[in-house]
């Protein structure tokens, strides 16, 4: 483990987070105010991890290189995705090869889970089964969304991707963490399409060469709009702090909430619970802002009341105006004042908004 390498998958286009990722990577959405790369980071950092690879497309690259999220003292390499050939979820693998090299087993993650897994225990359980491919394994009420294992031991002798109520052998799921041996490089076409969920893990598990392991702890998929806001509650509630509480002296704050630098909030305005407001945000008085998140630099009107949402980086709320649960604000969004916008209504980026609306769509 002198130099011990993890690859970050994190090329996708988050279709199920838009318009919130239309603007923005998914992997840099903010978790309680922090990039979730860093968080990643974070935890790599503490489990020795030297190097992290990330498998990402030119734009993501882009964003990355702009946000500049820290690196906790990892030496941070890039694997360009092709522009014009999707590579699936084993293809950015195997475009990784050079880059990671076949000196010894490697970590692969994907970019959108947070969570605190041990790793080092990880990677320790996959030397000593001399596997091809380790993943971690963890117990969900609902496998059907996920690749799911039964097994033999500690050896995985089935491996179905997102199988149906009937078909699903357990509630073992892949946790999007496993340990590779360079091997699988084997496994693998050049250039081309390939699941590992569905054509290298099966193969794998025929041949015996698929283990598995169980892993505790936080670990949650910020996939969708709800698993993004409760992923922010929970690290809200286990961090119990708020950030530089002295900048509401005017506002009511009702905890847990978090705050980020150089926030501007009016009298009489309540804030929380399960509130986070990015840096640089403005609000204005009488304002009401509960179990949402608020990006940065968002400037946020008198009277308005924001329940159970996500505001988007620079974008602009006017006064009176309620968003309401479920709604997705993305960046630079404009809503005029005197709007209600329904549950579960979505506003693409730069839009304008200036009447209510009562029907649930998606303003593009």
């Amino acid at each position: 483990m002198s130099n011990l390498k993890a690859l970050i998958l994190a090329g996708g286009f988050a279709t199920r987070l838009r318009p919130l990722s239309c603007s923005k990577p998914k992997t840099l959405f903010p978790i309680v105010n922090k990039p979730l790369l860093q968080w990643i980071f974070e935890e790599l950092a503490t489990n020795d991890v030297k190097e992290a690879v990330l498998a990402v497309n030119a734009l993501t690259q882009f964003h990355i290189k702009q946000q500049k999220p820290p690196k906790c003292g990892l030496k941070i390499k890039y694997s360009i995705d092709p522009p014009k050939t999707p590579l699936g979820t084993a293809g950015p693998i195997k475009n990784a090869e050079k880059t990671v090299g076949h000196d010894e087993p490697f970590i692969v993650l994907n970019g959108d889970i947070l969570t605190n897994i041990n790793y080092k225990q990880l990677f320790d359980a996959h030397l000593k089964s001399g596997a091809i491919a380790t993943i971690a394994l963890c117990k969900v009420d609902d496998p059907c969304r996920y690749g799911v294992a039964e097994l033999d031991g500690n050896h995985i002798k089935n491996f179905i991707e997102k199988p149906s109520k009937e078909q699903a052998p357990t509630n073992l799921i892949n946790a999007g963490v496993y340990i590779l041996s360079p091997k699988v490089f084997d496994y693998i076409p050049k250039g081309k399409y390939c699941s590992i969920e569905r054509e290298v893990f099966p193969l794998l598990a025929k041949e015996r060469k698929l283990f598995g392991h169980m892993v505790n702890g936080l670990w949650m998929d910020i996939g969708k709009p709800e698993e993004y806001l409760l992923a922010n509650k929970v690290i809200l509630d286990r961090l119990a702090v708020a950030g530089k509480l002295k900048t509401l002296k005017k506002a009511k704050i009702e905890m847990p909430i978090a705050v980020d630098k150089h926030v501007i909030v009016g009298k009489k305005t309540v804030i929380g619970p399960y509130a986070i407001l990015g840096r640089n945000t403005v609000i204005g008085n009488n304002v009401q802002i509960c179990n949402s998140i608020v990006f940065p630099d968002v400037k946020i009107g008198d009277n308005t009341i924001i329940n159970g949402a996500i505001i988007g980086e620079s974008a602009i709320v006017g006064k009176n105006v309620r968003v309401n649960n479920g709604c997705i604000i993305a960046d630079q969004v404009k809503i005029k004042d005197n709007v209600n916008l329904i549950e579960d209504y979505a506003i693409c980026p730069a839009k304008e908004v200036s009447e209510t609306i009562l029907k649930r769509n998606i303003i593009c």
